[in-house]
């Protein structure tokens, strides 16, 4: 029993030993996660463009939404949305008996005017002979004249009969007409198709262009733009290759569309349907701005994280860390250089570059970034 006691103590003894070192080793790291090194920005005053900004829409210069010209059901289906698809690939096919039956009877029609084509020749060149042997008349020549013109005019009729029966074959096939994207198919195999009824939606990756709608009380505003420029998902902006403008207003909207090339580097990063943003900026300005990635939003509210210098800041406005949490309203933002800061902050305020760590506990400034 008094070994068995010892025992207990000893296993007890190493256990709590062992918890020390655990402790011993997780404290600092605790210390370290609950006082994390935040970088610090500073809120000044920048050099700005002015103007407006829209929101827009990037959009493939060339898609086309593909249809048959003939009626009938489906019978093969090769793609579905998403699929890369290079320029005449066959996407789907309709069924082509009858039309198949058609190209087989116009060739039959052809060799039967060719047929009569052989035979109205020879017989032409026998009756020159002999009418130039004087055994028949001018006018049985004539007769011949006429019957080999009518049957060239018949040959040709055939053939164009032949042409326009593989065309409308190849109506029942429907194919790519660039390299491109699948966007989104419109039917599956066994529909019945109709002529002019979308099937599939198709786009090539190159070029893509922004597309604004922008008001017509500030189409002259946008005109007079001493330079546009396209905010890209990613935050970056770029210029416009090229730009053209709808010459009308929509009647219902009220609006003019703009349509901005993208530039064939910047392009090839992004794909139709994100969203943009559009600058129309005619002049520039002082403008007291804050790093757009201080700020984070709470609703309809902001606030940002400001390096706490005065000790008497109330408590109940300030976390347990080097920073205070400050309501601000910020007005456009103007690219790298952030937003434009309307109330709230005053040049040479310091804030937290990552306001969630910021917020911890123990939250220190790492270093300040102008």
């Amino acid at each position: 029993m008094k070994q068995a006691i010892q025992h207990t103590s000893l296993t007890g003894a190493r256990h709590a030993a062992a918890w020390g070192l655990v402790i011993a080793a997780w404290l600092p790291w605790a210390a370290q996660a609950q006082s994390p090194d935040v970088p610090v920005g500073v809120v000044a005053v920048q050099q700005v463009s002015q103007g407006f900004e829209l929101e827009g829409v990037l959009q493939a210069a060339r898609q086309s939404t593909l249809s048959v010209q003939v009626s009938g059901r489906i019978t093969q289906w090769a793609v579905k949305a998403g699929d890369r698809v290079k320029a005449g690939q066959v996407l789907a096919v309709v069924d082509d008996r009858v039309s198949q039956a058609g190209v087989h009877q116009a060739q039959a029609q052809v060799a039967q005017a060719d047929a009569q084509l052989v035979q109205a020749r020879a017989h032409h060149a026998r009756t020159q002979e002999l009418h130039a042997k004087g055994f028949v008349s001018k006018a049985a020549l004539d007769v011949a004249d006429s019957q080999l013109k009518a049957a060239q005019a018949g040959a040709s009729g055939a053939q164009a009969g032949q042409t326009q029966s593989q065309v409308t074959q190849g109506f029942t096939r429907l194919t790519a007409p660039y390299d491109g994207w699948v966007l989104a198919t419109h039917a599956e195999a066994g529909d019945v198709a109709m002529p002019g009824a979308p099937l599939l939606t198709v786009y090539a990756p190159q070029p893509l262009r922004a597309v604004v709608h922008v008001p017509a009380t500030r189409q002259r505003q946008a005109a007079q733009a001493k330079q546009v420029e396209v905010g890209l998902p990613d935050g970056s902006w770029v210029r416009p290759a090229a730009q053209t403008t709808v010459p009308a207003a929509d009647p219902v909207s009220q609006t003019v569309e703009w349509r901005l090339d993208l530039p064939a580097a910047v392009a090839a990063n992004w794909v139709p349907g994100q969203q943009v943003q559009v600058r129309f900026a005619s002049g520039a300005a002082e403008r007291l701005t804050v790093p757009a990635q201080a700020v984070f939003r709470r609703g309809e509210l902001s606030a940002v994280y400001v390096l706490r210098t005065d000790a008497s800041v109330p408590s109940a406005q300030a976390t347990q860390s080097g920073f205070v949490l400050r309501a601000v309203r910020v007005g456009a933002r103007h690219g790298a250089a952030g937003y434009e800061v309307l109330a709230g902050l005053a040049s040479g305020d310091r804030v937290a570059l990552e306001p969630l760590r910021a917020g911890l506990a123990g939250a220190r400034p790492a270093a300040v970034k102008p």
